[in-house]
């Protein structure tokens, strides 16, 4: 059972570490883990597992089957991660995990001291939360660029664009997803009936970039209070720019329109997801004025943990 005494340690450690990340809110059910310092401090993690069913969209960004665990190691530094998980190595060697399998872990992105211990177990910084919460940015243009929101009938546009995204990341991370653009489909094609805030960039009347967007309520008691602050925030689901546009001003253009919309529309701020090792999007996202908030930290296939 995870105590008071390390949930406490655990909102204290957090807040430190970066004042924007919420209080975590008690541990989740699952299996318990413990673990002890060299100096006899005792320290406890939850690890679940979960199963993605064939053919869902989840399986654009996880791996088949996951084994996540959620660390409490109170005030002990690096050495209480670590700790943890060496326990947590120990247990994967009663599972047959599979190639498509990941353990994770989503911890804040500051909290430098547990950094070490992951790369020490051989996990890598798979993807990050970064938010922005900085005013909207002066209107930006770039030559024979006009944004606009898409419709129903520029699914095919639409798709291809979203479909360049997953092509490129496969190129970069260590997923690749053939189906992507087929498990994408039937979603995209909804939102852009239900009028969902996408938006294309068109060069002399050609989509070159998107902006697939929504919108996310943090609010007591739901998932996204326990990764953002409360408020409405705006989503940036995905972005994709054309090969030859690139490097021309059309992603800040097109952002410069979203995120004056957003503003307009009442968000507290907007988020996203991006991976680090993408050398275009850890490059772009910073400069659009994001930071990374919370970092998920992955070892695939999960037999890899160290």
């Amino acid at each position: 059972m995870i105590g008071e005494r390390l949930l406490a340690a655990q909102r204290a450690r957090f807040a430190a570490a970066d004042p924007l990340v919420p209080a975590p809110p008690g541990p989740p059910d699952g299996e318990l883990l413990t673990a002890a310092t060299a100096s006899g401090e005792r320290v406890a993690a939850v690890l679940q597992e979960k199963s993605h069913a064939p053919r869902t969209l989840d399986l654009l960004w996880s791996a088949q089957r996951v084994w996540q665990l959620f660390p409490f190691p109170g005030e002990t530094g690096t050495e209480g991660v670590d700790a943890l998980l060496r326990a947590w190595r120990h247990r994967m060697d009663a599972e047959s995990p599979g190639p498509d399998s990941a353990c994770t872990v989503t911890w804040p992105s500051r909290d430098a001291a547990a950094i070490r211990a992951f790369l020490n177990h051989g996990m890598v910084p798979a993807s990050v939360l970064a938010i922005r919460t900085a005013p909207p940015p002066p209107e930006a243009t770039a030559d024979g660029v006009t944004v606009r929101q898409a419709r129903p009938e520029d699914f095919e546009e639409v798709l291809d664009l979203t479909g360049l995204t997953f092509d490129y990341t496969a190129l970069v991370t260590v997923r690749g997803r053939p189906e992507a653009r087929e498990l994408m489909t039937p979603q995209l094609r909804r939102n852009l009936a239900a009028g969902a805030p996408i938006w294309l960039a068109e060069t002399a009347g050609v989509a070159t970039a998107l902006a697939d967007c929504g919108w996310i309520d943090s609010a007591p008691g739901t998932w996204a209070a326990e990764l953002l602050p409360h408020g409405h925030w705006g989503y940036v689901n995905n972005v994709a720019t054309r090969p030859e546009a690139r490097g021309r001003g059309v992603g800040r253009a097109l952002m410069s329109v979203v995120h004056r919309d957003f503003a307009r529309r009442g968000a507290v701020g907007t988020y996203l997801y991006y991976n680090p090792t993408n050398p275009l999007s850890s490059v772009f996202w910073p400069r659009q004025g994001y930071r990374p908030l919370w970092t998920f930290w992955e070892v695939e296939p999960a037999s890899a943990l160290r």
